[in-house]
């Protein structure tokens, strides 16, 4: 699993638009100015997102964005899907951890890290993008952070 800052930023602009009054149509210029993010790049995540059935365009003066689905029932691990965020845990494509290990201890180290994954992803695809963007997340004060998002 690989995080990086396509996520970030789709998610910061999802949120900005579920935060928006009447879930109106935005410009991505608009989410750019807000957000402090480049315009050029929203663009190319949007794209992406479109593709997905995360948000739907329209042209015009009255033209934008709008989220195509309810905040309540889009899943973070959708949207870092349709970003290419490496959340494929169960792809056939890559070789278990566990059946690579060429000892026990290796097998028994692998079994964690694909445990610590999958809970990732189960967090992930639990968490709705209404619960960032009413502030439902209640983070733990006694967790290290020891997630980083890489700008690769």
């Amino acid at each position: 699993m690989k995080l990086n800052t396509q996520g970030k930023y789709a998610l910061i602009a999802l949120v900005d638009m579920s935060r928006s009054p009447g879930q109106k149509r935005v410009s991505l210029s608009e989410i750019s100015e807000r957000q402090n993010i480049s315009l050029p790049y929203l663009e190319q995540l949007f794209v992406k997102l479109r593709k997905a059935g995360i948000v739907k365009s329209f042209r015009g003066s009255s033209g934008g964005y709008t989220i195509s689905r309810s905040p309540e029932t889009l899943r973070v691990s959708d949207i870092l899907k349709a970003v290419d965020q490496d959340l494929d845990l169960g792809s056939e494509k890559k070789m278990s951890l566990v059946k690579q290990a060429k000892t026990e201890e290796e097998e028994l180290s692998a079994k964690m890290w694909e445990q610590l994954s999958a809970n990732i992803y189960v967090f992930l695809h639990q968490m709705r993008l209404s619960d960032i963007a009413t502030d439902q997340l209640n983070p733990c004060p006694a967790v290290p952070h020891f997630v980083s998002i890489s700008d690769s």
